[in-house]
């Protein structure tokens, strides 16, 4: 029971760093990741709070996973996927709470732009691996590429590309149609997409694995 405990805590401060993370670069004013690129651009030009966008959006990334298992999947999947619900709730919810706390935060150079997005990405990264580390619910992001990949037998890493690369053209024609010019996407997206991994990789195998608490979650 303790153990479980820990696991969801971890989780749970997981998601905070995550979302941190991801204010952090849109506050760099360069983009945003790409997992929250569309969300951006819908919570810029419409009434929604990007948590309440990026909501909707889980909605209907669990809607798919739900779709891609008709026919083979088993009850510990569609469990997993309900699971999702009351995390992505909270995951939003943590996100228009540093959208606020951090509402006034504006880089007043491209150096400090630069900055604010260097941190981001450390802080998103941090977040994802402590979010991952205790195996107790997957996020609808990750979800949706794995039983798209189980649904059309491709490689996870494959489709996580083609998923992301789909947010973010998405993100540029809704910013297109909506304000005839792109907002919300700019160069940061790209380095966020590519950098964040890489560092989730160096924290893994450098940092984490050193922690007692990681130890604990191996158990």
């Amino acid at each position: 029971m303790r153990n479980w405990i820990i696991r969801y805590a971890v989780f749970i401060i997981g998601l905070y760093f995550l979302t941190l993370g991801v204010v952090l670069i849109i506050r760099s004013s360069l983009g945003t990741s790409p997992i929250s690129s569309f969300s951006y651009v819908l919570s810029l030009n419409t009434p929604l709070t990007l948590g309440m966008a990026t909501f909707i959006l889980n909605m209907l990334l669990i809607a798919g996973q739900f779709w891609f298992l008709r026919g083979i999947g088993t009850r510990r999947d569609y469990m997993e996927i309900m699971m999702q619900i009351p995390f992505s709730l909270l995951f939003s919810a943590f996100l228009d709470i540093n959208m606020y706390l951090f509402r006034d935060m504006t880089p007043e150079s491209y150096a400090g732009a630069l900055a604010f997005l260097a941190a981001g990405c450390l802080i998103q990264a941090f977040g994802v691996e402590l979010e991952i580390k205790p195996n107790v619910v997957a996020m609808s992001g990750e979800g949706f590429v794995k039983y798209a990949a189980r649904r059309f037998g491709k490689d996870f890493g494959r489709v996580k590309v083609m998923v992301d690369v789909g947010l973010v053209l998405l993100a540029v024609v809704t910013s297109l149609a909506m304000t005839h010019s792109i907002i919300g996407v700019r160069e940061g997206t790209l380095v966020a997409a590519l950098g964040v991994g890489l560092l989730v990789s160096f924290i893994n195998t450098r940092l984490i694995s050193h922690i007692p608490v990681h130890r604990i979650l191996r158990r």
